[in-house]
């Protein structure tokens, strides 16, 4: 309960921006977790991708989690989004980031996507990237905030 509390205490005060750096994710931390994302689908699709779904394996650390996207456009592994397309996808300035995010991707190759999203509780969009590769027939990113 105590561990819950503490937890929850922890991420409403980084949403409200009181919280050092250090409680968040880094890009250096975001591009290590998409490389190991690339090397667990390499290796085991299906069991990578409910893995990254769960956060589990490595794959959740404070606000950073991966996501894969399949041919379909549909979300393969996500927290909350498995099945939801990402093509209509637009930053919460209109950028057309699903698009972008395809665009991007290549097979051995890790490129950076810049959008804006607001942090969990707030309205105003900030800064915010994403890492994201191809890994056979997914788009997997990473995304932090700046």
């Amino acid at each position: 309960m105590r561990t819950a509390f503490i937890g929850a205490s922890i991420a409403l005060l980084v949403a409200a921006g009181q919280v050092p750096a250090a409680e968040v994710g880094s890009a250096d931390e975001a591009k290590a977790m998409l490389e190991r994302v690339a090397a667990a689908i390499a290796t085991d699709k299906e069991a990578a991708l409910r893995q990254l779904s769960a956060g589990t394996g490595g794959f959740r650390d404070r606000d950073l989690y991966p996501f894969c996207v399949g041919p379909d456009g549909n979300f393969s592994a996500h927290p909350a989004l498995v099945g939801q397309n990402l093509h209509d996808l637009t930053d919460k300035n209109g950028k057309a980031l699903g698009v972008e995010l395809y665009e991007a991707a290549r097979e051995g190759q890790i490129a950076k996507v810049d959008y804006a999203w607001p942090r969990p509780g707030t309205a105003t969009p900030v800064a915010k990237a994403i890492y994201v590769t191809r890994v056979d027939d997914q788009v997997c990113g990473v995304r932090y905030y700046k």
